[in-house]
């Protein structure tokens, strides 16, 4: 036995002593950080930051899986691209709800929209705000010794409890100068950990009159004489890709050109600030994780439970990964954010949080026990009640339309793209996408889905006898799922 310990020994000198000096180092504070953990001596003492670990979460602005590593073969996202070959890429990431702020803030607490309270929009008007005694990932991960950044769109209300200890100020919609803004900070920060939230205003539709000019070029943020910094690529109309849900018509293709225009500009914006991780020295401690707060800005996708309004880009690369490129199966949602987040940082995860930790998983394809996600919607703009509850599964998917005599209330910028517009002056009975426009207006109270053989959501099996027992039995995981999350909208399965 001691002769074996004594070349194991040996090995292990030899393999240290190969070691590149960056990797000792790293190897050294984690068995440092591990040592000051177990012994009980951080206690009552400053953190230590000797097994610093930084994370940067960048949320886009309405952006669907219209880039490369997903299978577009037009659109230009090289540096989105590389990310997902050096990290992991899910293939099956859902929001909760396809809506700006209330998207927001489940993935700042990792609790579902009806339980924190932001249950709309949060400017203006709308004034939706999360209940004050909701703790957000900023929060939890202050108190954890971490600096912790905002750069962008936040959408979220009280700021005290979505409370940043730092906000760089820059044009949302230039990714390129926001990456260049945090330089700065990132510079200044060598050993005490962080976590920067990176919020691009880009895709989101811009606003306009539709009948002032239907395929004005800013409508998308872009602008003739561009951005400081970024590289604008210019797409044909007649070369984009329609999907199903959209009508394949000429306004339809120039909006989404302009749509594209935008998302390479966030590109643009996401390779920066790659660039000032590695310049200031954090790129390889530090985690990276890719999102969308909801579906593209065009009807049939944001503000609805329908697949193009919740199933997302999701891209992360964790630094002490030893697989990378990876194509994950898992069904995630955004409520998985905040707890990954937290292990990751070596945090407390609360057990009041919706959602679970997807760390262990990120090397793995196929991981069991991750079939089925959960959706919840009740506003977008103050205007727009229309409560929506989903449970999706491998096969079947649920959604129970709680107000469904209401008809559907469109956005004001959907309403006013002029996608929307050159179909419904054609009447109701006009089909957008593969829906007709008087079908998508007013819906039953369930949609129930077989994805494998209706993967576009057009044909409802709700009154289908030979699905009864399926109908039944999702109906029933709703309930649970309501009554576990303590969802004011359980009620209505009663009294309505």
């Amino acid at each position: 036995m001691f002769r074996g310990s004594k070349k194991l020994l040996t090995n292990s000198s030899q393999w240290l002593q190969n070691l590149p000096p960056r990797s000792f180092i790293r190897l050294v504070g984690l068995m440092l950080g591990q040592i000051l953990a177990f012994c009980g001596l951080i206690g009552g003492m400053e953190p230590a930051f000797a097994a610093k670990k930084n994370v940067v979460l960048i949320v886009a602005d309405d952006h669907g899986r219209d880039l490369g590593c997903y299978g577009n073969p037009v659109i230009r996202t090289p540096n989105l691209d590389q990310l997902a070959a050096e990290g992991t890429r899910f293939e099956y990431a859902f929001c909760t709800t396809a809506s700006c702020s209330p998207s927001r803030s489940v993935i700042l607490t990792g609790m579902h929209n009806h339980a924190n309270g932001q249950y709309g929009l949060q400017h203006a008007y709308h004034h939706f705000a999360s209940f004050s005694n909701i703790k957000s990932l900023p929060v939890y991960l202050s108190e954890a010794g971490y600096r912790t950044i905002l750069v962008g769109k936040l959408h979220v209300d009280p700021p005290e409890v979505y409370r940043f200890n730092e906000t760089v100020k820059a044009n949302s919609r230039n990714g390129v100068e926001m990456a260049e803004r945090c330089r700065a900070v990132l510079s200044s920060l060598p050993d005490q950990p962080f976590f920067l939230y990176f919020c691009p205003t880009d895709p989101h539709r811009g606003g306009g009159k539709v009948q002032e000019s239907p395929y004005r070029p800013d409508r998308f943020g872009n602008r003739p004489d561009g951005y400081p910094g970024v590289n604008e690529q210019v797409y044909d109309p007649a070369q984009v890709v329609v999907p199903s849900f959209l009508p394949d018509t000429p306004a339809c293709r120039a909006e989404l050109a302009q749509y594209y225009q935008s998302v390479s500009r966030l590109d643009q914006g996401v390779g920066r600030l790659i660039q000032v991780l590695k310049e200031t020295g954090h790129w390889e401690d530090t985690l990276v994780i890719y999102c969308s707060d909801n579906g593209i800005p065009f009807p049939g996708a944001k503000t609805t439970v329908y697949e193009p309004g919740i199933r997302l880009p999701c891209i992360v690369r964790n630094p002490y990964a030893q697989r990378r490129g990876l194509v994950c199966r898992a069904m995630i949602t955004w409520a998985d954010l905040a707890p990954t987040i937290l292990e990751f940082a070596g945090a407390k995860v609360p057990p009041t949080l919706h959602g679970r930790s997807f760390l262990s998983i990120l090397e793995e394809e196929n991981p069991p026990g991750w079939d089925e996600i959960y959706a919840s919607h009740t506003f977008h703009e103050v205007t727009m009640y229309y409560p929506m509850r989903v449970v999706r599964e491998r096969r079947y998917k649920l959604i129970w339309n709680i107000a469904w005599p209401l008809p559907f209330p469109f956005a004001s910028d959907l309403w006013e793209a002029a996608t929307y517009q050159d179909r419904l002056s054609l009447g109701l009975d006009t089909l957008y996408g593969k829906r007709r426009i008087r079908d998508y207006i007013q819906r039953p109270a369930f949609e129930l889905y077989d994805l494998e053989s209706d993967p576009d959501e057009t044909r409802n099996l709700a009154d289908d006898p030979a699905h009864a027992a399926t109908l039944q039995r999702l109906k029933e995981k709703l309930r649970e799922f309501q009554q576990k999350t303590r969802d004011p909208w359980i009620l209505k399965w009663e009294r309505e």
